[in-house]
């Protein structure tokens, strides 16, 4: 059992999800919000998970608004404006801290292992994103300007 599997967080539309319940996928992990410069990203995020799920692929969408205040609604209505502008299937979770005393610890996991630029583990912006593999090891870390399409062949290697 790796480290990831031992964490869990809340599902957008209430409940609690067991990273567990991932084990032997190939995980992409992505801080989002609804209004930022990189939200159209959501469109390549559903194209790879639709392309990708039935060979293992999970995307996991981690609403946040500690950048720029671009995630303010709550989980009904991130969920309504996913599923309403960008057709998200994929599964979301609740809004969440990525940085500081109030980091959710997935991301306190995926920091420690993939550093950003510098060594510095803080993530920069919305949309940063994290490749796991399937036996839970960060494999990965590409920023928020990195569109989700370029990533395919990292992801098809993996599975």
């Amino acid at each position: 059992m790796s480290e990831l599997d031992k964490l869990s967080a809340r599902r957008l539309e209430g409940g609690t999800q067991s990273m567990a319940d991932y084990k032997g996928k190939v995980l992409l992990i992505v801080n989002v919000a609804s209004h930022c410069g990189f939200t159209p990203q959501y469109t390549g995020l559903e194209a790879l998970w639709q392309k990708y799920r039935k060979r293992g692929l999970a995307v996991l969408g981690f609403p946040c608004n500690q950048f720029g205040g671009q995630e303010p609604g709550d989980e009904v209505a991130i969920g309504e404006f996913c599923s309403r502008t960008y057709d998200v299937s994929f599964p979301m979770f609740a809004k969440v801290d990525v940085n500081g005393d109030a980091t959710h610890p997935v991301f306190a996991f995926l920091k420690a292992r993939a550093p950003g630029i510098l060594g510095t583990e803080g993530i920069k912006w919305n949309f940063t994103k994290f490749l796991v593999d399937r036996d839970g090891k960060v494999v990965a870390r590409y920023a928020s300007a990195h569109k989700p399409e370029d990533m395919a062949d990292d992801i098809e290697k993996l599975l």
